[in-house]
């Protein structure tokens, strides 16, 4: 018989609606904690009939059984947080509320009050309910409707924002993060209040419909992380990073809109060694090869994304970049994560066109390279430094993004083969690129090998 190995985990409660469609509710926010490393436990507040196209039908559980998992949880687990999300009755609010003074934990209100159409949810004395409730609270994250519908005042900038928070904090919570997902802009900024401080998180807005549950897991997620430890502010930032990939990498499930993606972050960092290896191995490839004809002066460097990757943090490369040496091509030094920088920006801009694409290597350019990709007959792309507008120029690192809307964007189908025909003081350069580390190794070689032939 084998020795059990027990895990101790922070433990989390949602208090929540239940989602049959799995993307918003009890299921959204389990699915968010157990993401952060954090055991979920749950008070189900109503059951829903819903998919990714709308809600059936709902029911709401008589008040005797919301209390009896309250007291059913409380009494056997070390709660580290709690979250709220759909608690539909005045009454569910009021026995919520009540419960909440008691907890020597912290507690993050979503206030679930405004459909996404607009149409309020709550009758108004359970809208009044809610402001016994915040003033047991630890944070409210209200989106800009739920704040207006609290505070009247219309939130549409950093300001009124602000300004909403201020009149939430009077009902006695401590903190408010007024959601910007509602209001229009290119990019999406959540404005955390607390008394006397206020901080926006920003985040680029995601062409996407599939936001359904957002709410539910950023909640879940600043519960989870509030359980483990992290203060308030550090927890509101993790929180917001985490939807922002979320919603980008979503699950395309269902004849909806699809469902926001919980595992993304979770599974992206589990793949980092995979990628790793993925990378060595097309290095080991060149090296085997002896593809020396394809590095430039400046030296080669393959890249590979982790598949979710956001960041040159989570783009693996080699060190010191590959080298022609006297016996033969050689990396500098091992593959590492966030090694490279020229490469690895023009990848993760490339991927905001082509998210399927992971693996990118840079290889010299000149004439005889111009005319092995000629006869290779690859889709070819190009960019002229000389074009770029001076405010790109000026800025570190903004000509590898330039280059790769230049490259990728408006094109029904993508490169594989981006060149950059270089300036003064910079080397003309041919970027391959793949979704794939043995695509990437294979165009490598056949260039390698039409080059040299």
């Amino acid at each position: 018989m084998r020795t059990p190995a027990p895990e101790r985990r922070p433990v989390a409660l949602t208090i929540a609606g239940s989602d049959s469609g799995g993307g918003a509710g009890i299921q959204a926010d389990l699915a968010t904690m157990a993401a952060h490393g954090v055991f979920g436990t749950s008070a189900i507040t109503a059951v829903t009939a819903q998919n990714t196209r709308g809600v059936e039908s709902s029911f709401v559980l008589p008040i005797e059984e919301v209390e009896a998992q309250f007291a059913a949880v409380t009494d056997d687990f070390a709660v580290g947080a709690a979250k709220t999300g759909m608690l539909a009755t005045t009454e569910v609010i009021e026995t919520v509320a009540n419960r909440a003074r008691e907890f020597d934990f912290p507690l993050v209100v979503d206030p679930v009050m405004v459909a996404t159409s607009g149409d309020r949810l709550l009758e108004p004395e359970a809208e009044r309910a809610y402001e016994d409730l915040l003033g047991a609270a630890t944070l409210v994250t209200p989106n800009a409707d739920e704040a207006e519908v609290l505070t009247d005042i219309a939130v549409t900038d950093e300001e009124s924002a602000r300004k909403a928070g201020e009149a939430i904090l009077e009902t006695g919570v401590d903190a408010v993060l007024v959601k910007g997902g509602h209001v229009p802009g290119e990019r999406v900024q959540d404005v955390l209040v607390t008394d006397g401080t206020t901080r926006a998180f920003e985040h680029p807005r995601i062409d996407t419909d599939a936001t359904h549950g957002s709410g539910c897991a950023l909640a879940a997620a600043i519960a989870a992380r509030l359980a483990t430890g992290e203060p308030l502010e550090t927890a509101v930032e993790g929180a917001t990073d985490f939807l922002a990939r979320a919603v980008r990498y979503y699950y395309d499930v269902g004849e909806g809109h699809g469902a926001v993606n919980h595992m993304a972050p979770l599974r992206n960092e589990a793949a980092r060694e995979l990628t790793a290896e993925e990378v060595q191995a097309v290095v080991d490839r060149f090296v085997d090869a002896d593809a020396a004809a394809l590095v430039p002066e400046v030296g080669m460097n393959v890249v590979g994304a982790t598949p979710y990757a956001e960041s040159v943090a989570e783009t693996a490369a080699v060190e010191g970049r590959i080298t022609r040496t006297l016996s033969g091509i050689q990396p500098n030094r091992g593959v590492r994560f966030g090694a490279s920088s020229h490469v690895a920006r023009f990848l993760l801009s490339a991927r905001e066109f082509v998210p399927d694409l992971r693996f990118a290597v840079n290889c010299r350019f000149d004439a005889d390279v111009e005319a092995a990709l000629e006869a290779l007959e690859w889709p070819v792309a190009e960019y002229d430094r000389g074009e770029q507008p001076d405010a790109v120029a000026d800025t570190e690192g903004s000509t590898m993004g330039w280059g790769a809307r230049q490259a990728f964007a408006d094109r029904d189908e993508p490169p594989a083969a981006v060149v950059d025909r270089g300036e003064v003081g910079k080397e003309a350069l041919v970027k391959l690129v793949a979704e794939g580390p043995e695509t990437l190794a294979e165009r490598a070689l056949a260039l390698d090998r039409e080059v040299t032939e």
